[in-house]
C-alpha cells in the first residue's frame, strides 16, 4: 500500500522557548561552530601540507576532522538560524535528508575512531611491522570501509523511515530531525521500526566499542613489559584518542543504546555531541601533540613569510 503523507512541513520546538535564551544561544553557538570549522579545517590543511605529518595516524586524523566538519554542518547551521527565526521549520524531505547525513557521518566517525584504535594497537604492539601493516593502500581501504559503513547504516535508517505515514501533528520536539522524535509523529505504531533502528544503531556502536575496548586492553597488557618512559610515551599517544572516544560514545550510548523512547533531556545531551564535541576534538589532538603544534607553527610562519614578500 502506498504511503500517503498529509504532513509536508515540520516545526521544531528548538532548545528553548524563551526568546531571550534563544538570542543568548545564538551568541554562544555561532562562535563554537566557527571554531569547529576553523579548527578542523586547520588540521586538514596542516596534515596535507606538512611533510612531517605523513604517518597513518595523521592520515586518519585529517579524515576525522573532515567528518567532524560534515557532521556538525548537518545540524548546527539550522540550529543557529533557528535561534533568530520565529518559526523553526523544515520540509519533510529536508528532514529525511538531514537524518540520512546525520547518521551517515555519525557512523563514519565511529568507524574511523575504531580504525584509529587499530592503528595505535599496531604502532605499540607491532612497532617493527607498523609501516608494513599500515601501508598507505591499507589506510585508504580502512577509511573507505568507514565511509561505506556509514552509508550502509544510513540507508537502512532511511528505508525504514520513508515508508512511515505522517498525518499530523507536525511539531517535532527537537532542534533537528532524528529518528525517535520523528517516530512520535507517525500516525501508525512504530514499535517494530524502533526496534530495527535500535538494533541497527546498536550493532555498529556495540561492535565498534567492543573493538575499541579490546584494542586498549591488549595495548595496556603489552605495555606492562615496557620501561616507565616507554610506557609513558605510548600512553601519551593514546590519551587524545581515548578522550575523543569517551566524549563521543558517552552521549551516543545514552541516546541510541536503549529502548526507542524519548526523554526531555535528550535535546541537551545531543548538543554535547553535535555542537561541542566536533569543536573539542581538534583542541584535544593539538594540545597534546607536539608534532601537530610544530607543523602548525611552520605553516603559520610560512604564510607570514609569503605575506611579507
Amino acid at each position: 500500500m502506498a504511503v500517503t503523507n498529509n504532513v509536508t512541513q515540520l516545526i521544531f520546538t528548538g532548545l528553548f522557548q524563551d526568546r531571550e535564551a534563544q538570542r543568548v544561544s545564538f551568541v554562544l553557538f555561532l562562535p563554537v561552530y566557527m571554531a569547529t570549522m576553523l579548527g578542523n579545517g586547520l588540521i586538514i590543511l596542516t596534515v596535507n601540507t606538512s611533510k612531517s605529518l605523513n604517518s597513518p595516524m595523521y592520515f586518519f586524523l585529517s579524515h576525522l576532522s573532515l567528518v567532524e566538519i560534515c557532521y556538525s554542518s548537518t545540524v548546527v547551521p539550522k540550529l543557529i538560524s533557528g535561534f533568530l527565526a520565529e518559526n523553526k521549520t523544515i520540509s519533510l524531505d529536508g528532514c529525511m535528508t538531514q537524518i540520512f547525513f546525520f547518521h551517515f557521518f555519525g557512523v563514519a566517525e565511529i568507524l574511523l575512531l575504531t580504525m584509529m584504535a587499530y592503528d595505535r594497537y599496531v604502532a605499540i604492539c607491532k612497532p617493527l611491522h607498523y609501516m608494513t601493516i599500515m601501508s598507505r593502500p591499507v589506510c585508504h581501504v580502512l577509511v573507505f570501509i568507514s565511509w561505506l559503513g556509514g552509508m550502509f547504516h544510513s540507508v537502512i535508517q532511511i528505508l525504514i523511515t520513508v515508508q512511515l505515514p505522517f498525518c499530523g501533528p507536525h511539531v517535532i520536539d527537537h532542534y533537528f530531525c532524528d529518528l525517535h522524535p520523528l517516530f512520535k509523529l507517525a500516525c501508525t505504531d512504530t514499535f517494530v521500526e524502533g526496534i530495527i533502528v535500535f538494533a541497527n544503531s546498536g550493532l555498529f556502536t556495540a561492535i565498534s566499542f567492543l573493538f575499541l575496548v579490546s584494542s586498549y586492553v591488549v595495548i595496556l597488557v603489552h605495555l606492562r613489559n615496557r620501561s616507565g618512559e616507554g610506557r609513558r610515551k605510548a600512553l601519551s599517544t593514546c590519551a587524545s584518542h581515548i578522550t575523543v572516544v569517551v566524549l563521543f560514545f558517552g552521549p551516543a550510548t545514552f541516546l541510541y543504546l536503549r529502548p526507542p523512547y524519548t526523554f526531555p533531556e535528550d535535546k541537551f545531551v545531543s548538543v554535547f555531541y553535535t555542537v561541542l564535541t566536533p569543536m573539542l576534538n581538534p583542541i584535544i589532538y593539538t594540545l597534546r601533540n607536539a608534532e601537530v603544534k610544530n607543523a602548525m607553527k611552520k605553516l603559520w610562519n610560512k604564510k607570514g613569510n609569503l605575506g611579507r614578500e
